[in-house]
């Protein structure tokens, strides 16, 4: 296969998928709407699972590169209960299936494996149309268009190539997430450092809808993920140019809840940013549609649970095999992978196993309660 794939969106999906095309000398062009790699923060923690993410890195064949950015000691975890109660607590003695490391740092180490010149900056994708000759193009804000014989969106939950397979579009889940950091928590925040403690921290509510979580990221830096399960009408009443008013109006959503968890609320050293949580509909397939195919976000938008990275660059790893294996028949490959890819996306993860890959051996009867509450909000 000589003709260069054509991807939209430079996340960790699609930089997986041309990796992957590189590694068996397929070529392929990345067009992103962001101006450059630093153009803006990169998100937070992500944890690499051995059963997806980490597959997808062998595939890449980058996994001792990979092992060079992972963030020592932070698999180590801890549940509170909303009292501050510690009812589990597990250190990181590095056997852990789940590796974390920097969204931003995984992405460079991604663009680094690619020839210079694969990512092509500044190009926000607008609309995309299918041609005469079966060809797609797409067309970019500032007029340019290209034009693809084979064509990937990976540009997640507003795909502009979403639309030449499915009409099917995000809808508001009924929750969202406020996110918040804490800088320098050792020294400015010495209480709730020693709350979140040196890796993961996950305070639920159970029912209520609300939980409070964080991850110790590079240095001593705390990032929270608030989740209220509000309407969307409900965060409008929320003044989110006034980070005080803000912090004060989201804290009193956990009037109940212990001061060593809220603080990470009312402490943050930036306004909170209100992120909503959208999806599409879960088991979402398309007919074949010759020359295009989706992959991660774009393809299955789905509630935040710590998979969404993971099943993006698998897909980009088992397309871009898929393709390498078939390279006299791509629409053959393109049907393997959707097949696939399909199957994975509607089959969840044995509750079993996934808490063992989190929990281990032996979860607490009260753990066991907090999980089956958060499995029926999502």
């Amino acid at each position: 296969m000589r003709t260069p794939v054509t991807i939209i969106g430079a996340g960790l999906g699609g930089l997986t998928l041309a990796r992957v095309l590189h590694v068996h000398g397929i070529p392929a062009e990345v067009y992103e709407a962001e101006a450059s790699p630093t153009a803006r923060l990169q998100g937070g923690m992500l944890d690499i699972h051995d059963y997806n993410g980490q597959l997808a890195l062998e595939a890449a064949g980058l996994m001792d590169e990979f092992q060079g950015i992972v963030l020592e000691g932070r698999q180590a975890l801890r549940v509170l209960a909303i009292d501050g109660t510690v009812l589990f607590e597990k250190e990181d003695d590095g056997t852990g299936g789940r590796p974390e490391a920097q969204r931003g740092d995984l992405r460079r180490m991604l663009i680094d494996s690619l020839p210079e010149g694969t990512v092509r900056w500044g190009y926000k994708a607008v609309g995309a149309r299918t041609l005469e000759d079966g060809r797609h193009e797409v067309t970019f804000d500032d007029g340019r268009t290209v034009v693809a014989e084979l064509l990937v969106g990976a540009d997640g939950a507003w795909s502009r190539i979403r639309p030449l397979l499915t009409d099917a579009t995000p809808e508001y889940a009924g929750t969202s997430i406020v996110e918040t950091y804490l800088y320098d928590a050792d020294t400015r925040h010495p209480g709730v450092a020693k709350t979140v403690g040196g890796g993961s921290m996950f305070g639920n509510g159970g029912d209520q809808g609300l939980s409070i979580n964080a991850h110790r990221e590079t240095g001593d830096t705390l990032h929270a993920y608030v989740e209220l399960g509000k309407p969307l009408d409900w965060f409008d009443t929320v003044d989110f140019a006034d980070a005080e008013a803000a912090k004060a109006r989201i804290a009193a959503e956990f009037d109940d809840w212990a001061p060593e968890l809220t603080t990470l609320i009312t402490d943050s050293d930036i306004p909170p940013i209100h992120r909503p949580a959208y999806t599409l509909p879960f088991g979402l397939r398309w007919d074949r549609v010759p020359g295009v195919t989706l992959l991660g976000d774009a393809a299955h938008l789905a509630l935040a649970n710590g998979e969404g990275a993971n099943l993006a660059m698998l897909d980009g790893a088992e397309l871009g095999k898929a393709l390498a294996a078939r390279p006299g028949d791509v629409e053959a490959a393109l049907a393997e992978y959707e097949q696939a890819m399909f199957v994975r996306g509607e089959t969840p993860l044995d509750e079993d196993f996934l808490l063992e890959s989190i929990f281990g051996d032996e979860v607490p009867e009260q753990l066991l309660s907090l999980f089956e509450a958060a499995q029926r909000k999502s």
